[in-house]
């Protein structure tokens, strides 16, 4: 019986200090222990993220932190800089708290930066591109021959973003004796949606079919050698650094 007690006891002993430890900050080096179940954390994570990228104390937080990662200072060295203690400033981190102006200021001083700048994140837009089916913009590009459609299906428009990502949708729809090989800087990707087609890559050949995919360096040549099954319909997604065609 004595045994029993005892194991009761432990057990209790432990879930309490696991209730504890979730409900709690990790001091030591400024990591939250998550406040919810573990079992639920199988779920959709971006359920709580994207709601949270919305919230002030958050996209304040992450600047903090992302200003003292850039320094290589640990969160300790910022408390002691500031005066404000390391729990407070793990909140501050964690988005678990919102910090007073004088709070702001003084973080500012530590890191050197305004204190605008912790409100980047929040207040920065986020690109978006809706197109309707159907009403992608219909381009020519270097090459193009008659009867092969390309219409662009989004366009990112922020010139400080270091990557060009170009999504098409390509349509083929009349044979053409000679098919331009294209050849430019970055990534691209093919998703087959309609038809047959032979896709060449330098120097190997791919028939693609719906549902298959080809994910290439377009440094190479590359192009559709044979069409086989018209009309031929695939997505097209380039990727490139910007500044480079």
């Amino acid at each position: 019986m004595a045994k029993e007690q005892a194991k009761h006891q432990t057990a209790k002993q432990a879930a309490k200090r696991e209730a504890e430890d979730v409900a709690n900050w990790k001091r030591s080096d400024g990591e939250k222990a998550p406040l919810v179940p573990t079992k639920l954390m199988s779920q959709d994570p971006h359920a709580l993220s994207e709601a949270r990228d919305n919230i002030l104390e958050v996209a304040i937080g992450r600047e903090v932190r992302n200003f003292r990662n850039k320094l290589g200072i640990k969160i300790s060295d910022l408390a002691a800089a500031t005066g404000i203690s390391l729990g407070m400033l793990s909140k501050i981190e964690n988005g678990m708290t919102s910090p007073s102006l004088t709070t702001l200021q003084a973080l500012s001083r530590a890191l050197g930066v305004p204190v605008t700048s912790f409100f980047r994140r929040y207040e920065e837009r986020r690109s978006v591109s809706f197109v309707k089916s159907g009403e992608g913009l219909a381009i020519e590009r270097r090459g193009t021959r008659n009867g092969h459609q390309y219409h662009l299906l989004g366009y990112n428009g922020d010139q400080n973003a270091r990557l060009v990502v170009e999504p098409y949708m390509i349509t083929l729809t009349k044979e053409s004796d000679v098919f331009p090989l294209f050849q430019h800087s970055g990534m691209e990707f093919l998703y087959m949606l309609e038809g047959k087609v032979v896709y060449r890559h330098a120097d190997k050949r791919y028939a693609m079919s719906p549902g298959d995919s080809l994910f290439f360096d377009a440094d190479a040549p590359h192009g559709p050698e044979e069409m086989v099954k018209l009309p031929i319909r695939f997505l097209s997604i380039i990727c490139y650094p910007r500044g480079e065609d």
